[in-house]
């Protein structure tokens, strides 16, 4: 019996659609608790290249959530090790370990070699700018996000609007699973989800996931849908870039104090407060603002945006 033919009965499946996940390739950007049940139901479903990108190691505080992953695989690169657990489920199909972070230098690359991108990077910089990359190039993104008891999941770009046509705005809380807590069985619900709107565009199933919002709310066990279709893309955005872009004609803003960055992310770094922040705006320079994550600069930038003539772009250091 075909190692296939329990989905291929169905008639949304058949041979054709079994032949269009076999020709599907994937690019699933972060192998930590979402990518757990996801990876493995790519894997299983047959689709034909899947490429994980991560530069992270397996860590023990993670395992109750990132269930791909033993003890045993402490310390090693969550991408190969993740590889390795897809290969062993499914040695038909080509899978390819990236142990780096995705940055705007190479996002062009790797979304351009693939047919629909997975978010799955927990991170505002590397989320935004798979949405800015995948909406230039017009590949779907289905892009989701947990923290504590709540998460969503939603299918962007690919013909609908971008993640930044739903989210414009710095979001509210600087929260994160580590700082805030996350349940392992709500980041599986959502990563599982999140592999069925995968396998649904490569289908090419009626409704399109591509323009759905599902929010899910694991304390009531309720979940709300939302199509944002019609959604406008905002007029003007701040882009992310990668440190290594940094120049010395730039004004580089440092956000995080000397404690948490001994070292600014550039020599020519000034350090200030986000909360005291003050700048004389100086039209012959790009304004570059850094952070660990991205959000206070993002905050910040939103903040000087008024009184800023030229252009502002921001810097996240975790994943620079």
């Amino acid at each position: 019996m075909s190692r296939y033919s329990r989905q291929m009965i169905l008639p949304e499946v058949g041979a054709e659609g079994q032949a269009q996940l076999s020709d599907a390739r994937v690019l699933v950007v972060g192998a930590g608790g979402l990518a757990a049940p996801e990876l493995p139901l790519l894997a299983g479903a047959g689709v034909g290249q899947i490429t994980i990108m991560d530069r992270d190691e397996v860590a023990l505080s993670n395992l109750h959530r990132q269930t791909l992953f033993s003890e045993q695989d402490c310390g090693r690169p969550k991408a190969e090790v993740a590889a390795e657990r897809c290969i062993a489920l499914n040695g038909d199909i080509s899978i390819i370990a990236e142990k780096q972070a995705l940055t705007n230098e190479n996002t062009a690359e790797f979304v351009g070699q693939a047919d629909i991108v997975l978010d799955c990077a927990d991170s505002y910089a590397a989320s935004y700018t798979l949405s800015d990359t995948c909406h230039a190039l017009s590949k779907p993104l289905i892009s989701a996000s947990v923290l504590g008891l709540s998460g969503y999941v939603g299918g962007f770009c690919g013909g609908a609007p971008s993640l930044r046509a739903v989210f414009p705005d710095a979001p509210e809380s600087g929260a994160s699973c580590a700082s805030a807590g996350v349940l392992g069985p709500v980041v599986g619900m959502i990563g599982a989800m999140q592999a069925q709107m995968a396998l649904s565009v490569i289908l090419g199933l009626a409704p399109s996931p591509l323009g759905l919002m599902v929010q899910f709310d694991a304390r009531t066990l309720r979940s709300s849908t939302f199509r944002f279709d019609d959604a406008p893309e905002p007029a003007d955005h701040f882009s992310f870039i990668s440190a290594s872009q940094l120049t010395a004609n730039d004004l580089i803003i440092e956000l995080r104090g000397p404690d948490e960055a001994p070292d600014p992310i550039h020599p020519n770094a000034c350090r200030q407060s986000p909360e005291t922040i003050k700048i004389e705006p100086n039209t012959g320079k790009r304004l570059a603002l850094c952070c660990a994550t991205g959000l206070r600069a993002w905050r910040a930038a939103e903040q000087l945006k008024p009184d800023w003539p030229g252009e502002i772009v921001l810097v996240a250091a975790s994943t620079s």
